[in-house]
């Protein structure tokens, strides 16, 4: 009966949301929730008021997410390393300005 329950409030549709388990119906992912209540403490009720959800439905994300941790938080790590990576590569378009504009203010 847990699992039917925890079932309403998880899905996984491949193509959606990178086929990551989300809230049903919506485009909230179970580490969106992680991210936002045990990294940014927020709070359940917090992140169910500003996101239009129910408590049950935060709460199913963090059940979710304790079933599950190891591979969320290698899900985790490996966006963070992504991003690292892809900021390395990337140019800042802020930074070329704020250099240009020093540029110009020397000369």
């Amino acid at each position: 009966m847990a699992t039917e329950t925890l079932h309403q409030h998880i899905e996984i549709t491949p193509g959606l949301s990178g086929g990551k388990p989300r809230i049903a119906g919506h485009r909230i992912t179970v580490e969106n929730i992680v991210i936002w209540h045990e990294r940014m403490g927020k709070s359940v009720d917090e992140i169910a008021t500003e996101y239009d959800l129910t408590l049950a439905d935060v709460y199913a994300a963090l059940a979710y997410y304790f079933d599950h941790r190891a591979e969320i938080d290698q899900s985790l790590e490996e966006s963070r390393t992504f991003v690292k990576t892809l900021r390395q590569q990337t140019s800042s378009k802020l930074s070329e300005k704020l250099q240009e504009q020093k540029q110009h203010g020397e000369d």
